[in-house]
């Protein structure tokens, strides 16, 4: 019976071969990363028209005392000094 119930309704394999219905650390709102994590910030892009990719941008250690207190403009100017920029890439979960 499994096999036709998942050709019947493909989108429950994905669920649970993905499992991106669970947000860890449960009940943490993540627009909010602060509250989490030391230096970040949410963010973000609009990649197309009605698009819009939701970010974290993280500070390393080493700038962490500069940036507590910021708003997000310093934030912003934070990503356009020489310092290298990382973009970790964590799947297609539909959650950060």
């Amino acid at each position: 019976s499994v096999p036709f119930l998942v050709r019947l309704f493909p989108a429950v394999l994905t669920k649970f071969v993905y499992l991106n219905f669970l947000a860890f650390p449960f009940f943490m709102d993540l627009r909010q990363p602060e509250l989490l994590l030391n230096n970040t910030i949410s963010l973000y892009l609009t990649t197309e028209p009605g698009v819009r990719v939701g970010i974290w941008h993280t500070v390393p250690g080493s700038r962490g005392a500069e940036a507590r207190g910021k708003d997000q403009r310093w934030y912003e100017e934070a990503l356009a000094d020489t310092h290298p920029v990382i973009i970790y890439l964590h799947g297609n979960g539909g959650t950060r």
